[in-house]
Formats: structure tokens, sequence, C-alpha cells
């Protein structure tokens, strides 16, 4: 681990800058979206277009790397998600925001691209393991640490969006002045979504409603918190009990997962994490339950993408593994588009509890559709289990791939 980050220390510096930035953008929004009088049908539409942006970023970015190079196109980005993070404040309508979330979610999936596969070249099928490990440490810490930033200002001004800003800015100077040379960019062409369903129906399934429960935590958390009557201080704290679990349970549940059969665990978390969603409707929302319920959720929610890819690449060959992952990143990124839009008429409904029925819901689902699959098929021998590597939503196609061609290596190793 200490020997990875010493030879890649300066993209995991940019990289923990630049989730620090998104971490803050997306809790303040819900924050000041409320203050500035927005209803809660219009925040989901501002939280669902970053992930419209996402879902075409890495549609996109791709082609543009192999045009004019990694260099000019993470520079350029990051550039773009400065200068938008200051527009926020300066033009506080709907509308705007809306176009400025699906530029900011364009943007961060081309850095997410380019940032990944410098990482991949810059690795070995030795330390590929550790270093992704180590990259999701990375991307989850810097989100729970952008939440005590948020009492450095008041949210109804400035000075919380130049934050961000600044931290972005910052953010590619020791990328690009410390790494070199830029690798090769290479693409695989994905798997039709009709052949990855038929390796892996439950695999395409959950991966659309985890991608409704990751934009749920992501975009509408703070909007939830702040209708509950939370502080902006209370709201960070919350938020960061959900990124917090979600970083320390990926690891005993994914050593699980190599132990038993995934469906069991995939059943278990969401139903646990059903099961916890239920009680917040019930229980006060106090910041003491929901930081209770929120770590217990997102340490349910978020192993579940790296349990489904997992158990996906277990009835898939070694060489059908880096397509699938395109279909797999699209399918989550459909749910997480979908989430905001649904989970804002639902509150719009029923209140700010709206938000704890809707992330249950979808996990009640995933659960009982990995019951009824499991009637369907038999669990693979554990002799053709993959290693499981702890990933989050928001890696791209390129950094997914990379984590399924390091399990497919490790699972040669053992059984040589």
């Amino acid at each position: 681990m200490f020997a990875v980050l010493a030879s890649a220390w300066a993209l995991f510096l940019g990289i923990g800058l630049l989730m620090v930035g998104n971490g803050m953008q997306g809790t303040l929004l819900g924050v000041r979206g409320e203050l500035e009088g927005f209803g809660t049908f219009e925040l989901s539409i501002i939280m669902s277009a970053y992930f419209v942006g996402f879902l075409g970023g890495s549609r996109l970015a791709p082609e543009m790397i192999r045009r004019v190079g990694h260099v000019r196109v993470f520079a350029a980005l990051a550039s773009f998600i400065s200068a938008i993070l200051i527009l926020f404040p300066s033009i506080t309508e709907p509308w705007a925001w809306t176009l400025l979330r699906l530029g900011i979610g364009f943007c961060f999936s081309g850095v997410y691209v380019t940032a990944e596969s410098w990482l991949n070249n810059a690795t070995t099928s030795d330390n590929r393991g550790q270093a992704l490990s180590l990259y999701m440490i990375v991307q989850m810490g810097g989100i729970v640490a952008a939440q005590a930033l948020l009492v450095l200002g008041d949210p109804s001004g400035f000075i919380l969006f130049v934050i961000p800003s600044v931290l972005v800015s910052l953010s590619f100077g020791p990328i690009l002045l410390s790494i070199s040379p830029t690798p090769p960019f290479e693409t695989t062409k994905p798997m039709g979504l009709k052949d990855l369903y038929k390796a892996s129906p439950l695999g395409c399934m959950g991966m659309f409603i985890t991608g409704g429960m990751f934009a749920a935590q992501f975009g509408m958390a703070s909007v939830y918190a702040t209708q509950a009557g939370l502080g902006v201080a209370e709201v960070g704290t919350f938020i960061g009990a959900i990124f917090t679990g979600g970083l320390l349970l990926q690891y005993p549940i994914g050593w699980l997962s190599d132990k038993f059969d995934r469906r069991l665990l995939i059943v278990f978390c969401a139903l646990f994490g059903g099961v916890v969603s239920a009680a917040a409707v019930i229980l006060p929302p106090t910041l003491s339950n929901l930081m209770a319920i929120g770590f217990l959720t997102g340490g349910m929610i978020n192993p579940l993408y790296s349990l489904l890819i997992s158990y996906v690449a277990d009835y898939l060959e070694y060489e059908d593994m880096a397509a699938a992952s395109g279909g797999l990143v699209f399918l989550n990124g459909l749910g997480a588009i979908a989430g905001p839009v649904i989970i804002g008429a639902i509150m719009s409904a029923m209140g700010p509890a709206g938000f704890w029925v809707f992330v249950g819901a979808l996990q009640f689902l995933l659960a009982a559709y990995a019951l009824y699959r499991m009637t369907r098929r038999a669990a693979p021998s554990s002799d053709d289990y993959g290693a499981y590597v702890a990933v989050t939503p928001n890696l791209s196609t390129v950094g997914l791939t990379a984590g399924q061609e390091w399990a497919a290596e490790q699972q040669d190793a053992d059984e040589g």
C-alpha cells in the first residue's frame, strides 16, 4: 500500500481534493436550494442532472482523450468544474442550476476516466488491487472530509462555493506537474445489454436499482436533512455518516462475499438496509438517530455495488469482463438519473419521510429479486469466485474494467 502511495501520491492528492470539492457541492446545493425557496421536485431535477451529465461524460470522454490527450482533457474539465462552482451562487434559478449540474457531472466523469487510466497505467497486476482500494478510500474520504468544511461559511453567501472551487483548481496542479508520461488510452467495445442480461439478470437489475439508491444518498440526502430541520453542520454530519458507513463496512462485507454465495450477502445487505430505512420513517429525525441510520444504510448500500459487480464477474469469462463494465456503468447511470426524480415526487407528496420510503422500497425490491433469482439458478462453485474488489459508483468504466481484470488475474493466480 505504501509503495502504491509513494508512486502515485500526486494522483491520490489530486483526486482527494476533487472529491472534497464534489462532496461539498453535492451537500451545499441541497441546503442552498431550500434557502432559495426551490421546490422539492425542482431540486430533484437539479440533482438528477448531475447523473445525466455523468453518464454522457462516460461515453464522450474516451473520444476526447483520444483526440487531444489526457493532459488537456484533465486540465480543461477541472477548470470548467472550478468555474461552474462559482456560478451556482451567481445564478440562483432552477433552470440554471440544472444546466450547471449537467455540466459538472459531465466534467467529473471525464476527470475520473482520465485519472483512472493514469492509475491503471501506473500500477501492475501485483499492486492494482491495493491501488484501487486506496483510490476508493481517497474518494469516499474526500466526500466525508468535505462535510466538515460546511461550517466555514454561511450557505446563503459565496464563500462555501469559493472553497470547493479553489480546491478543484489546486487538484490538477500536482497531477499535471508530477505524473509522466501520459498513458496510451484504449477502450473495449461494450457488451450488448441483451447479452449482459442473459449472463446475469440479477447483476443488471441490481445495478439499475443501486443507481437509484446511490443517487438518493449522494443527491437528495441533503435535501431531506434540511427539510427534516437539521442545521448546516448537522446536515454535513449526517452525510458524513452515510459515506463513513459505506467506507468502513465495505471490506468486512467483501471478505464475507469471497466465502459465501454472494446472493446471500446481497439479500442480507438489502434487507437490513430496508429495515433500517423503515425505522427511519418511524423514529424522530434527531441528529443522533440520523447518524446511526445514515451509517447503517450507507454501510449496506455502498457495498451492494461491489457485490453485484463481483457477482456478474463470476458468470463471465475473463475476456468478457472489460466489455461488460460499460453496460454495468450504463445501467447504474440510468437508475441514478431516475432516482432523484422519483424521490422528489414522493417527497413532494409525503414530506421528508418520503426519502426513506423510496430508499427502503428499492432495498426490499432488490432483496426480493435476488431471492427470486436464487430459485432460478444455482450458485457458482466457490472455486469459480473471482476476487472481490471494493469500488464505488463514482468509478468510470476505466476503473471498473481495471478492477475486473485484476480480480480475474487473482483468480488465475490462485488456481495456478
